[in-house]
């Protein structure tokens, strides 16, 4: 009598990965490979798999290999920034991306941690995820970012001060966003600019302030060393710059902070000192969170797309996880445009 490796039917339901396997003569996970479009199976085995699907009417289940897809890839998001408004737009864009392309995303936060702890939280992490996204100040740690590496372990950076020829990054241009706020202010009758800088340990901190400097020299305005105060992206530095700077005997005619917390935090000082804003003093910041229409007035800010960064980080790195070989390893350096974002905080002097 002829042996056949032909599984029974059961009576009604949907065809399942198993009863495939058993009618084709091989496992469910050779099964799995084959309908997904996997690589690696030999030739005989395909056809066998195909065959059997077509003779059972067997219907995959997209919901299942969805899920199967995301237990095998899992990313990592790990943050530290103080932003709580920059945190929430990066969860949103990274949330869209993952279960667009049905990933896990695992949320880590290295606050409190020194620097051999990160390291050590890297080597961890390594070992249980297939990719990294870095945002700052986490991007610009070239320790942190070399443990990943060196566990074979894809990062993509998110809003970095440059380009690295290491690792991936999404990122606008810092120095011409800044620029061009300080140039609207100029336009608008504004030459007395105070500034309130970046968090010092990350580099587009650096730019934005190169930005501020570079379009007072274009216009011909002197820098002044007195309307600059240090800032961390945090809402009380914010407070501890505004009120040096308003404290000043030639107090500016507008502040520009380097993020919309501490914009925020400026205005929170002016209608503290009896000050109306914008027609006694114009405030502005940067990133366009949601901190910048939570003030009365709202904020003109430039506007950094952080959800669409942070989505757009996913793809990049899901590209360099599932890479293939012997396809080459790319770096990308996707900078994104910017926008200026024009409200009700900046009053028109020009006819002053």
């Amino acid at each position: 009598m002829k042996k056949t490796n032909k599984a029974v039917r059961r009576k009604g339901g949907a065809v399942t990965i198993d009863e495939v396997a058993a009618h084709a003569g091989v496992s469910p996970m050779t099964v799995s490979r084959v309908v997904n479009g996997h690589a690696g199976v030999r030739d005989g085995n395909r056809e066998r798999v195909m065959r059997s699907v077509r003779e059972l009417g067997y219907r995959p289940n997209l919901a299942a290999s969805s899920l199967a897809a995301a237990q095998h890839t899992c990313i990592a998001l790990i943050y530290t920034n103080p932003s709580s408004s920059y945190l929430r737009e990066l969860l949103v864009g990274a949330l869209r991306g993952s279960a667009r392309a049905a990933a896990q995303l695992a949320i880590a936060t290295w606050d409190g941690l020194d620097a051999d702890g990160r390291r050590a939280a890297a080597r961890q992490l390594a070992t249980s995820v297939a990719g990294v996204i870095l945002p700052p100040p986490l991007c610009e740690s070239k320790a942190i970012v070399s443990e990943f590496r060196h566990a074979g372990v894809p990062v993509v950076s998110i809003a970095s001060g440059h380009f690295s020829d290491t690792i991936s990054c999404v990122r606008i241009d810092d120095h011409r966003a800044s620029h061009d706020m300080v140039s609207y202010l100029i336009a608008r009758g504004h030459s007395r600019i105070g500034y309130i800088k970046g968090d010092p340990n990350q580099t587009a901190s650096a730019h934005r302030w190169q930005g501020y400097r570079d379009a007072l020299a274009e216009a011909g305005i002197a820098y002044d060393d007195k309307l600059v105060q240090p800032g961390y992206f945090t809402y009380r530095s914010g407070l501890d710059a505004a009120e040096k700077l308003l404290a000043l005997r030639r107090p500016p005619s507008a502040i520009f902070a380097s993020n919309d917390d501490m914009a925020s935090a400026v205005v929170s000082v002016a209608h503290r000192r009896g000050l109306d804003v914008p027609r006694d003093l114009s405030v502005v910041g940067f990133d366009d969170t949601s901190a910048a229409t939570m003030v009365w007035p709202e904020l003109t800010t430039i506007h950094q797309p952080v959800a669409a960064m942070a989505d757009a980080a996913i793809d990049i790195l899901l590209r360099e996880i599932r890479r293939t070989a012997p396809s080459p390893r790319v770096i990308v350096n996707h900078v994104v445009p910017h926008q200026l974002v024009a409200r009700d905080s900046v009053a028109d002097r020009t006819g002053a």
